[in-house]
């Protein structure tokens, strides 16, 4: 059922300002605080996000449906390889910009079945590009898409946990992608 339209307005507002937290470098989506800066009583928010997961989800919603698009584009091309490292290192950059995206990538159960929806998607690209690799014999035959998730999520924890340039992003990338590699 369609919301109405003071509602939808108010779930997009609450976004906003939950974006803008993150933004900020507060991921800690306290839905009580929200609702003070968004000006609006604390049952409008839970209304609409009844967990912080809830929110966090559709935080992230918007990111893992580009993630998974992107995805979809890498899994068609002839060069497997390349596109997998072009998947990666987009990947890497938008979890780095988008925190809420690596804590839905680390999720192992998801409350909203769009948002688990699109990260079926990505892994079924993912899986798809993995597949060609290997047998092309250029990555490990060991890789699942739940591995790549944690690496990226992993790398992008190292990143942020000290100050760095986008020079160290590109050579843990390069890291990364010289592990999946078959010995």
């Amino acid at each position: 059922m369609p919301r109405r339209a003071d509602a939808a307005r108010n779930r997009e507002h609450v976004l906003g300002i939950a974006r803008a937290q993150v933004a900020s470098g507060d991921d800690s989506l306290q839905l009580n605080t929200i609702a003070r800066l968004a000006g609006v009583g604390v049952g409008t928010v839970y209304r609409h996000f009844p967990t912080r997961q809830a929110l966090l989800e559709a935080l992230a919603a918007e990111p893992l449906s580009e993630l998974a698009e992107r995805a979809e584009t890498a899994a068609t091309d002839a060069d497997s390889e390349a596109a997998l490292h072009e998947l990666l290192r987009y990947a890497l950059n938008r979890i780095l910009r988008d925190s809420c995206l690596a804590a839905v990538l680390e999720s192992a159960e998801l409350e909203d079945p769009a948002v688990e929806k699109l990260k079926n998607r990505f892994d079924k690209a993912l899986s798809a590009l993995l597949r060609a690799g290997k047998r092309e014999n250029r990555i490990r035959k060991d890789v699942r898409p739940a591995d790549i998730r944690s690496l990226l999520c992993g790398v992008a924890h190292a990143l942020q946990a000290s100050p760095h340039t986008p020079k160290h992003a590109r050579q843990y990338l390069q890291i990364l992608t010289a592990g999946l590699t078959p010995s």
